[in-house]
């Protein structure tokens, strides 16, 4: 079956910013695939492009839809720059999981298992879902340098079991911050997590482990972190209050972030912590991970990126890789880089991205790959409940 034509349009994410759907037709019909955008991103990510190029790729060819990975190596070619910055990964990745869409159509099987075969997969396995409940860093306004503060019910039977274990844990943790600091607090951030105006972010741990005890959760439920530590990177030290007049005798050293982190996981249940030095402090990152029995997830410093991926395999600087479709640009791409980050031994967390649609490949390609991790948001707001919905299904 051949692609009949190929559209691409602007469309609005979650924030209200520009982003890119593609329409891809075959005689199977319609499949369509729009692409997220962020508000944190790492230097060394694949660039995207706005809508200002009005080019449109492949609208003319008679490939079949089966050839994804030849018409990813289309594309890729095309662009011919390492980054994806002639054509834009939003516009690649848009052809490319509408490809994945239309080759799962045709094929007659549910997306997740498509991609469970692209991937070498008899199998598939549902995930345990990081569930953002505080925001702070570049996703709100509020003092919090630390990005996500997250809770993982990992003691949960079932999925459906882990989406009422985190509904409940959240809708406690709205509670309790409603008490303490009033109605004003239980603001939400870009991916759905509440936004109080505290500073500490031992404060928010603090909060979270409150709404666990409260909903009755506390032998299920444990926490997770992305610290997005560039956001407060200032010349080889950290400003936790980087939203405050710039003061660098507050500035900590590595050592002294570490500690930091060591002390959340001996009062707190916190097992898994991404990005929790620059992209660019390899030593940091393997003098923690040496140090520490907790997951340390690679965002910021692995952009899903082959050649970052590498070096932090050879420097043991992580050991679980955060997969982002768009930080790579394409099919082909993202599905050899996870498998070979698992040949290595990481863990992988398949994640949205905090500018989203209401587009649920994600949720599929989670079940499909058997990463056994997401994180797409809070339980609230509809671009991610999408992808916990379709996981229900």
């Amino acid at each position: 079956m051949s692609i009949l034509k190929i559209h691409a349009r602007e469309i609005f994410d979650s924030r209200g910013n520009p982003t890119v759907e593609v329409d891809l037709y075959t005689d199977k019909g319609l499949f369509r695939a729009a692409v997220p955008s962020s508000a944190s991103t790492g230097i060394y990510e694949a660039l995207e492009l706005r809508d200002n190029d009005k080019s449109r790729y492949l609208g003319k060819s008679d490939v079949s839809v089966f050839e994804q990975e030849k018409i990813d190596q289309i594309m890729l070619d095309m662009d011919g720059t390492e980054n994806k910055s002639k054509f834009g990964a939003n516009a690649i990745l848009g052809i490319s999981l509408a490809m994945c869409k239309a080759d799962a159509a045709e094929k007659g099987v549910p997306l997740y298992r498509h991609i469970a075969d692209l991937a070498g997969n008899p199998e598939v396995i549902l995930p345990v879902a990081a569930f953002n409940v505080i925001n702070g860093g570049s996703h709100t306004g509020n003092k919090l340098a630390m990005q996500e503060f997250m809770i993982l019910p990992v003691g949960a039977s079932t999925f459906k079991e882990a989406m009422r274990v985190g509904a409940e844990v959240y809708h406690n943790l709205k509670n309790v911050i409603k008490n303490k600091y009033g109605q004003d607090a239980t603001n939400v951030g870009d991916e759905g997590g509440i936004a109080p105006n505290v500073l500490e972010n031992k404060e928010a741990l603090e909060l979270i482990k409150e709404a666990i005890s409260k909903a009755g959760y506390t032998e299920e439920v444990v926490i997770g972190m992305d610290v997005a530590a560039s956001e407060f990177y200032r010349n080889g030290k950290y400003d936790l209050d980087f939203k405050s007049p710039d003061d660098p005798e507050h500035y900590i050293t590595p050592d002294e972030l570490a500690d930091l982190y060591k002390s959340f996981c001996k009062d707190y249940p916190v097992v898994s912590i991404e990005d929790p030095f620059d992209q660019d402090d390899w030593e940091a990152w393997s003098n923690f991970t040496g140090s520490t029995e907790i997951q340390v997830v690679g965002d910021d410093l692995t952009v899903t990126n082959l050649k970052r991926i590498t070096k932090a395999v050879e420097n043991k600087a992580c050991n679980c890789l955060l997969l982002k479709v768009n930080q790579i640009g394409s099919v082909t791409e993202f599905l050899a880089v996870c498998k070979m980050v698992q040949s290595s031994g990481w863990g992988v967390m398949v994640s949205h991205r905090s500018g989203e649609t209401e587009d649920t490949f994600i949720a599929d390609l989670v079940v499909g790959l058997c990463t056994r991790q997401i994180k797409t948001g809070a339980p609230c707001r509809s671009e991610r409940l999408a992808k916990y919905n379709q996981i229900l299904r």
